[in-house]
């Protein structure tokens, strides 16, 4: 009996421990979603973003062609995600963040230049597409 009690104990021991690590993994890997990534073509980085429509993401790639370093960037307008291929001696990942904000948008944790934000399409604007005014990274609007 008191062996079956011991191995129940180590079970529920190994279940905490099997839970807690998961929970540390997604918690490194949620913190790290914003983090370039090396790939076989360079750096890879997922920036959130402030766009709303298919103006916002032409204007954002159309910029980013000019980025030195930037080998290819692609917007997606549902979830908002940038995602940049660069070459990491040429430029980063903070420095990419800057040139969105300078087209007028938010970037990450980079609140948008707003003299750059005044002079986009209205489309691009908060609240264009029905859709709910993007949070500053500051929690200001």
């Amino acid at each position: 009996m008191q062996d079956l009690d011991i191995k129940l104990k180590t079970k529920k021991h190994m279940n905490r421990l099997i839970i807690t690590i998961s929970l540390i993994v997604s918690c490194l890997v949620a913190s790290a979603q914003n983090e370039p990534v090396k790939t076989a073509k360079g750096y890879e980085i997922k920036i959130k973003t402030s766009a709303v429509c298919g103006m916002c993401k032409y204007a954002i790639e159309k910029d980013l062609a000019f980025e030195k370093g930037v080998k290819e960037s692609d917007l997606d307008v549902d979830s908002k995600v940038l995602t940049v291929l660069y070459n990491g001696k040429k430029t980063d990942a903070d420095k990419i963040r800057k040139r969105v904000t300078e087209v007028g948008y938010h970037a990450d944790d980079f609140a948008r230049n707003n003299d750059a934000y005044n002079n986009l399409p209205p489309c691009c604007q908060d609240g264009a597409h029905g859709r709910e005014k993007p949070h500053h990274p500051d929690g200001k609007h």
